[in-house]
């Protein structure tokens, strides 16, 4: 049933109704790789002068995008407020002022090839000293000059005057399906929702479903697909771990934000486009570690951290065992540890749990039959379908990270979430996927709101990095900022009366510190 619903989901959402970008001449595309890049026509970086030295620098390190960004307006910085660089604004027959009061005629295609190459306005001032002065062959700065007089009316992809077009990578098939075919259910209910009340400043969303397939080239091809011909305006709550390699360099590489939980199951991906609402696996484990080191006082060991033998998952337990080392802990190993394998790891105090629901269990069966019942520590949305197998004898010596807990909801949060369920048909299994979907969605429609009507990818990124202390009314308070794309850093630890299937809290949601 769930697999039909989630086939119908992509049926739904998948047709293919984007707006294509505005149409470029093939001047304008290269100033625009230009403005962007730094790149010539040739596809061969420029040089840029900087400084009173006149120090020759590639302008691939300084692309004019760094200071006026992607819409050409320009963002304070470091006390240097670069200009608005819109055709408009340039050409103005009213003439210019600077910040500084003076003032200059309106910009021709002349001056502006001095300003750009010499680093003089049309009154043959000099320009602010933090301006490189590009040096430029004609055609260069014809280019550049033909795509500025378009840069106003260059909207992102998936921005269309009365819709804003999203897009998510989520697997139909597979062992991750049950997980896909509920986010995919949260993510419509939620896109239904904020449509049947208006849409986000008369915007209405649409929402592109895509299978990321079996393996890393099949969903590299999924996220090219969402990104070059689908052209969705941001990515909301993926599921794909086989893009971990390949998912920040390429949104960074499109300029596409994304919104979701992608490190939940893995390494974090640090990404100037990537925002992410709950804490990620390796927050989550940091949390249990802290807690272990103040309350259950087990840095003697030994200590074990068994992880599947994967890549991500290999780097993510080599950072905790680096950060326990770091901490104090004696006698940490690791072990690639999986369901169907014989070796039993024996001799351990404690064991941090890095894998599937299923070898959770096993490994708690395997540990008791040895005589051994050390603490075990996990992240609940890694075991929660397998964790009232554990043994008996692990009673309150399981601790589980949670991004939320029912405390955390608050009245009209739960009503939200409770609306979305029942018309998806969803119970509450894959609690913090539904929630970290469910965020995600609030967290989109926030930033867009915040971005204005004239909203664009750079103002979206720009909104959400400002967001601080934001109430989803599902989990703790969420913060981001120009440095922080981690909108939870903590967890609340968890455990477990296994006899009676009792959860009880036993230290409430504390940020940690960076983990570097």
């Amino acid at each position: 049933m769930k697999k039909a619903l989630f086939l119908g989901l992509l049926m739904v959402s998948g047709i293919s109704l984007s707006a294509q970008a505005m149409t470029l001449t093939p001047s304008e595309s290269a100033g625009k790789r230009l403005y962007r890049e730094g790149v010539s026509a040739r596809g061969e970086p420029i040089m840029a002068r900087v400084g009173a030295a006149g120090m020759l620098l590639p302008a691939t390190s300084l692309p004019c995008v760094n200071c006026h960004g992607r819409d050409g307006i320009g963002r304070p910085e470091g006390g240097v407020r670069p200009p608005d660089l819109t055709w408009t604004r340039l050409s103005s027959t009213y003439g210019q002022q600077q910040i500084n009061g003076r003032s200059y005629p309106a910009y021709t295609e002349g001056t502006l090839a001095r300003a750009i190459q010499e680093g003089r306005d049309p009154g043959n001032n000099r320009l602010d000293p933090a301006m490189p002065r590009f040096v430029l062959s004609m055609k260069d700065q014809h280019n550049l000059t033909a795509y500025l007089k378009r840069l106003a009316d260059d909207r992102d992809p998936g921005l269309d005057a009365d819709s804003l077009h999203l897009g998510t990578l989520l697997p139909g098939t597979g062992a991750l399906s049950e997980e896909g075919a509920t986010v995919a259910a949260v993510l419509n209910g939620c896109v239904a929702r904020i449509n049947e009340a208006g849409g986000i400043h008369g915007r209405q969303l649409r929402l592109t479903i895509l299978d990321p397939g079996p393996d890393r080239a099949s969903a590299v091809r999924a996220l090219d697909q969402l990104i070059d011909k689908e052209q969705v305006f941001a990515l909301i709550a993926p599921l794909a771990p086989a893009l971990e390699a390949d998912m920040a360099a390429r949104l960074e590489q499109a300029g596409v934000p994304l919104i979701g939980p992608l490190s939940l199951q893995g390494t974090t991906q640090a990404s100037r486009e990537i925002f992410e609402p709950l804490p990620g696996l390796r927050e989550q484990m940091i949390a249990l570690a802290n807690y272990a080191t103040a309350t259950l006082r087990v840095l003697q060991g030994p200590t074990l951290i068994a992880y599947p033998d994967e890549p991500g998952q290999r780097l993510a337990a080599e950072k905790l065992a680096q950060y326990l080392q770091d901490n104090a802990w004696e006698k940490v190993r690791l072990q690639a540890y999986g369901a169907t394998q014989d070796e039993l790891p024996l001799g351990s105090r404690s064991v941090f749990y890095m894998g599937s629901s299923g070898g959770f269990s096993l490994l708690a069966e395997r540990l008791q039959t040895a005589g051994q019942v050390p603490y075990l520590f996990a992240a609940s949305n890694q075991v929660a379908g397998d964790l009232l197998q554990v043994p008996s004898g692990f009673s309150r010596r399981v601790f589980l990270a949670y991004p939320f807990v029912p405390s955390d909801w608050t009245r009209a949060g739960r009503l939200a979430l409770t609306q979305v369920r029942e018309r998806q048909k969803l119970g509450g299994e894959h609690a913090v996927l539904q929630v970290g979907a469910f965020s995600s969605m609030m967290l989109l429609s926030e930033g867009m709101k915040q971005a204005g009507r004239d909203a664009s990818r750079e103002k979206l990124i720009e909104a959400l990095e400002g967001l601080h202390d934001f109430d989803t009314g599902l989990t703790p308070l969420i913060s981001f900022g120009p440095g922080r794309r981690q909108g939870l850093s903590g967890a609340h630890i968890v455990t477990v009366d296994l006899p009676d299937q009792r959860f009880f809290l036993v230290a409430p949601y504390k940020p940690i510190a960076a983990m570097p």
